[in-house]
């Protein structure tokens, strides 16, 4: 269990500080003044050949100049067919009008969070609010408490929002920055016309002009051919449509064979054009595919059917079956043919070059089985990662897959230095993590399929992404069901359960539980098994305390501290006990609430768990104070204090000063009570929270 590090801010929020009080302040925030956030800026470095686009350019700058703000932000949508270079002119408009928008430039590619077609909205919110420097435990809950923060933080910007691949403009709306003086840039392949209320300007993306289409070949190519052979290149960027990205691979293709003539070149297109009766697109690929040797061919193939945006150098090596080293050469043949794009975060594959990456594989595999076993080996790979992650960032807990063996191949496994970086790689590869549960279902591979849902419990906790979480977590209940392992089944469903009862779908998430608690009814009594027994019923006293059924949660804590303590658990009975004293603060009832948590507080000392530690001193400083046992309070709150600034928890800070006001307000102490009050909302303000005047708003 995670305690509930959700904050509400009351009053106003303001972020002014009284002069007399700054030094104090300052030296709360690790003694300077604490900078300015960074402005955000989310899109890649220009790349090396942007031709033409003048005319769209200029229609664009002309709505810039125009725009006057009274309709909200403005907006450009972008349409044109796939590969025709949409995303790669927003880049540049956002790049090329950034001096205009001072305050940043957000990007969201609404692809990646797509789930059978559809985007959970409120997910997008939280990818926009993480460049707005919002903290992930600060992030609202519900969609409409994502939205207030999205247009608090960006009511007084001047930012660019680049929302890439839209299909719908339902899923676009909730994505306009409060802001008149902002830009959106919408790429899609049609105009959106249920993007109602919103005035949008309409920005046609056409194939490249066959003139454009060669210059664009001549700064690819550095070649006297081009110039030799004016024939052979017109007809070479008229067979690739005016397509960016496949004029991209025609250049690379052409740059390899270099000592053929070029018309010899596009004559062999033109054969396969006419013999086969396939574009010259698809010719022009195949050319390139062809012209791989046998490892990057086999990973071209292969990447079609990888569940994530970017493909990492180990995971590559993975699913060649190889030492990185190799894998990474594969990769590298397979970005200078153009096939790969290089990006800071690793290499993407354009959507229309993984559809004929899967044609090629479909071909060269009819069967699938070698697709098959590198997918199997790609999902035990990030399993195995996924778990060392979870181990070092969430430390020893209850878990219910066996241990991973040592990464195969040898030399991919990922080297984890601390707790930061585990966090961090969990959270840079979760595509591709909540991918491999569902191919791992897919495969039949139901053990690999709930067992990755285990080490992604801990990434949910710090970023609460509610789509990616059900979906998976539910997938991880029916794979639970098809291993028909017990223990699984019990912990499955007590995952999802949170998740629901956090966005407040209570009735989901009783629902999980009920059947969670009959499947626990059958588990034995061993001691792992009542142990996760005690956690689910734990669980189901968190969902009725989230449902303000504090009496009934007192008695689901009461039962879990019972089968603790028979198994000799102790840091689930001080749990527990801290579950208990909480709730009894919850009711007011602040005499039981001291004796509960003094006790859990001893336990949680003895055990030596400083957050734990920190959190019941806090929480009982909280109850001393409601028994008028002021004195001793303020000792526990200024160390709960000192540990929420060592660990760097912002939430727990602000909670920590906001009692501490209450404490110097009751002791009269006026000014040092506004002072706390007055750090506090800085903190909360920098790390996004809403105020409460917003979040009724």
């Amino acid at each position: 269990m995670t305690e509930d590090t959700y904050n509400t801010m009351g009053g106003r929020a303001e972020v002014v500080v009284q002069a007399r009080r700054t030094g104090e302040l300052h030296r709360h925030l690790h003694g300077v003044a604490a900078p300015p956030p960074p402005v955000p800026f989310q899109i890649p470095p220009a790349v090396a050949h942007f031709e033409n686009r003048l005319a769209e350019q200029d229609r664009i700058t002309r709505a810039v100049e125009e725009h006057t703000g009274r309709a909200g932000p403005l907006v450009v949508g972008l349409t044109g067919v796939g590969g025709v270079g949409k995303t790669a002119l927003g880049f540049h408009e956002a790049r090329r009008l950034s001096e205009r928008y001072p305050d940043g430039v957000l990007y969201v590619d609404l692809d990646d969070l797509r789930r059978d077609g559809v985007v959970e909205v409120s997910d997008a919110i939280a990818e926009l609010l993480d460049g707005l420097g919002v903290a992930p435990a600060w992030l609202e809950r519900s969609f409409a408490g994502r939205s207030k923060q999205y247009w608090t933080r960006t009511r007084d910007k001047r930012i660019v929002v680049v929302i890439d691949k839209a299909r719908y403009g339902a899923e676009v709306g909730p994505l306009l920055p409060a802001s008149a003086g902002s830009l959106v840039v919408v790429t899609s392949q049609g105009p959106l016309h249920d993007l109602d209320g919103v005035v949008v300007v309409e920005v046609p993306v056409e194939p490249l002009a066959v003139e454009d289409a060669v210059r664009l070949l001549g700064h690819i190519v550095d070649d006297p051919r081009l110039s030799a052979e004016p024939d052979a290149v017109t007809e070479l960027a008229r067979g690739c449509g005016g397509l960016p990205a496949a004029l991209q691979v025609a250049g690379q293709w052409v740059r390899k064979y270099r000592r053929r003539s070029l018309s010899r070149l596009v004559s062999e297109l033109t054969e396969q054009l006419y013999e086969k009766g396939i574009p010259m697109v698809e010719a022009v690929w195949d050319a390139a595919y062809e012209g791989l040797g046998p490892e990057a061919a086999r990973l071209y193939r292969l990447l079609s059917c990888y569940p994530g945006p970017v493909v990492p150098a180990p995971a590559a090596a993975v699913l060649l079956g190889c030492a990185p080293l190799p894998a990474e050469d594969a990769l590298e043949e397979l970005q200078s043919a153009g096939l790969l794009e290089e990006r800071p975060d690793g290499h993407r594959m354009h959507d229309l070059l993984r559809g004929h990456a899967d044609r090629r594989a479909r071909q060269a595999d009819p069967e699938g089985a070698d697709r098959a076993g590198a997918l199997r080996a790609l999902i035990r790979w990030y399993r195995g990662q996924a778990a060392r992650a979870d181990l070092l960032a969430a430390g020893p807990r209850m878990t219910f897959a066996a241990l991973p063996e040592p990464a195969v191949p040898a030399g991919t496994d990922i080297g984890f230095t601390d707790k930061t970086e585990a966090l961090r790689w969990l959270e840079t590869q979760r595509h591709a993590l909540y991918g491999c549960v569902r191919l791992a279902f897919e495969a039949e591979l139901y053990e690999d399929a709930w067992a990755l849902c285990e080490p992604l419990w801990s990434h949910f906790l710090d970023h609460p992404r509610y789509a990616d979480v059900t979906e998976a977590f539910r997938t991880g209940v029916e794979a639970a069901d098809r291993a028909e392992d017990p223990t699984a089944m019990v912990r499955m469903r007590c995952q999802p359960a949170r998740a629901l009862w956090e966005q407040e779908r209570l009735e989901e998430a009783g629902e999980c539980m009920e059947q969670a608690l009959t499947a626990a009814a059958s588990l034995g009594d061993g001691e792992g098994e009542r142990k996760l027994k005690a956690s689910a019923v734990e669980f189901r006293g968190l969902l009725k305390s989230a449902g303000g059924d504090l009496a009934g949660a007192a008695l689901d804590f009461e039962e879990s501290r019972r089968t603790h303590a028979e198994i000799g658990n102790t840091y689930g009975v001080m749990l527990q006990t801290y579950l208990l004293g909480r709730t009894a603060l919850r009711r007011g009832d602040h005499a039981e609430a001291v004796e509960l948590l003094g006790e859990a507080h001893d336990m949680a000392r003895d055990l030596e768990r400083e957050r734990m530690t920190a959190r019941t001193g806090f929480e009982l400083g909280r109850a001393l104070r409601g028994t008028g046992r002021a004195a001793e309070a303020v000792v526990l709150v200024r160390a709960a204090l000192d540990s929420a600034r060592k660990r760097g928890s912002t939430t727990d800070e602000v909670r920590v000063l906001e009692e501490l006001a209450a404490l110097a307000e009751e002791a009269g102490e006026t000014a040092e009570a506004e002072g706390h009050r007055d750090e506090a909302r800085l903190l909360a303000t920098r790390s996004g929270a809403l105020r409460e005047d917003d979040r009724s708003a």
